[in-house]
């Protein structure tokens, strides 16, 4: 007779959030492609949106990190490179994900 195993239960591999320096996989000339697509209002594919935002939002959390070490306030100067300055409408608490990301305590 056949031994029987015992069988382990196997827990689904959830997919990992990666770091946003790890999730900008787009070049600077597609960002520009997708900006003026944005800009100009035509119609993008979900997978065009999602890459634009995490692009984005990665050069949003970057900007922070540079400029956290001069005297200013660097929130709003980069709320306004990165989002205002473009004619797009900012997430709410962008600012609050990018620490916990960067792994920086408050």
């Amino acid at each position: 007779m056949a031994k029987k195993t015992k069988r382990k239960d196997v827990k689904k591999k959830s997919k990992q959030k990666l770091p946003l320096k790890m999730s900008l996989k787009v070049s600077e000339k597609r960002y520009q492609e997708l900006v003026s697509m944005k800009k100009s209002k035509k119609k993008m594919s979900l997978k065009d949106k999602k890459s634009l935002d995490s692009a984005l939002y990665a050069k949003y959390c970057m900007c922070l990190q540079k400029l956290e070490r001069g005297d200013a306030n660097p929130y709003p100067i980069c709320m306004n490179s990165v989002y205002l300055n473009r004619g797009f409408k900012p997430p709410k608490n962008a600012s609050r994900n990018c620490n916990v990301v960067f792994n920086k305590k408050k």
